[in-house]
């Protein structure tokens, strides 16, 4: 007997559940480590476990304006004084603030049903801003190492130090406001993933007031401080990039931390009436995970108590793995259990050359 539970509806807590305060808590802690392999902030992604409440939506939202404004006010200063350390952190801050882009891209076409077309919906959407923000990230990192260069081959004076100078510390203030806001929303919410966002963010204020170098170096004489300065920046830009590279691909090719696939095995193997689970299969879609699992039930259940018991693990893996939200299951009995018994030995028919399955 083998049946299937096929349905990929998006499961909700808020709708179909209620938790306690400290079970929701501990489930925002626990899955802040199934993003993409990677811990802490990446540029172009955000943990899942950060927008899966409107509070972390509106954490994300609010700390772009606030990382935006930031930065236009230090390319405003960078325009008048030709700093390029400065511009080396603007360049930085933007590429800080351009995370939430693929986030609401994600929400807009979010809102649009899946369709004949896109069956299972407009998630990809959010991976493909994801690679629009790396590239804006490697291009801004690549004006940013020209310009540095050229002002190191020929050094040009900087003008308004004094400015510079207050710019750096706006940059370190904007980064130090939006960590504050961050750490406090993130222990409010118990995420761990926001929690760590923001102490990013405080090691990148930290690395605004390195332009606080440069301004010393030029007013001392030394105007090689400033593309020095700029040259570093850069390096760093340039990390960010990479990191979000392998974020962003590693999620578009359908690449998940092994921990994910391991513990759904882990709960599924729980569920009442459930003698095996074989393969699982997990992938991204935007910041929705989607699962796909072989179970095995005693042989001799009807169609309907397999299927009943397909509904069960289901629901037990929405409800206990914050990070899903959309399962298929195929039942298989217990003495057929996994794809290795769907093999379809080599054969022909209707003439056709001979093929297998």
């Amino acid at each position: 007997m083998s049946s299937h539970d096929d349905s990929n509806r998006d499961h909700s807590h808020e709708d179909e559940h209620s938790h306690a305060a400290p079970e929701q808590d501990e489930k925002q802690q626990h899955g802040n480590d199934h993003g993409d392999g990677a811990r802490g902030h990446t540029h172009g992604t955000i943990d899942p476990s950060i927008i899966a409440t409107e509070r972390g939506l509106w954490a994300i939202k609010w700390s772009f304006v606030g990382l935006f404004a930031t930065t236009l006010l230090q390319l405003l200063v960078v325009y008048f004084s030709s700093s390029i350390a400065l511009l080396a952190d603007s360049i930085h801050n933007l590429g800080d603030a351009c995370t939430a882009i693929p986030l609401g891209i994600a929400f807009i076409l979010g809102k649009r049903k899946p369709s004949k077309r896109f069956t299972y919906g407009y998630g990809r959407v959010e991976d493909l801003a994801g690679v629009v923000v790396v590239l804006t990230i490697l291009s801004s990192a690549i004006v940013a190492g020209y310009e540095s260069i050229q002002r190191f081959l020929h050094p040009q004076p900087v003008s308004y130090l004094w400015a510079v100078a207050a710019a750096s510390v706006i940059g370190f203030l904007g980064n130090e406001g939006v960590a504050i806001f961050r750490i406090k929303v993130g222990k409010e919410m118990g995420s761990a993933a926001l929690i760590a966002d923001g102490y990013h963010a405080r090691m990148d204020g930290i690395a605004s007031l390195a332009v606080l170098l440069s301004v010393i170096g030029v007013s001392m004489g030394y105007p090689l401080a400033d593309p020095i300065i700029g040259i570093l920046m850069t390096l760093l830009i340039l990390r960010i990039a990479w990191e979000s590279a392998a974020a962003v691909f590693t999620r578009l090719l359908d690449g998940v931390d092994p921990n994910v696939v391991d513990e759904i095995k882990g709960e599924a193997s729980r569920s009442k009436g459930v003698e095996d689970v074989s393969e699982v299969r997990v992938r991204w879609l935007g910041h929705r995970m989607h699962a796909e699992l072989n179970v095995a039930v005693a042989q001799g259940l009807s169609v309907e108590e397999g299927h009943n018991v397909a509904n069960e693990v289901r629901h037990d893996l929405l409800h206990k793995l914050q990070f899903l939200s959309g399962v298929t299951i195929h039942v298989d009995p217990a003495n057929a259990s996994g794809e290795k018994h769907h093999h379809i030995e080599e054969h022909t028919h209707d003439g056709e050359p001979a093929h297998s399955h």
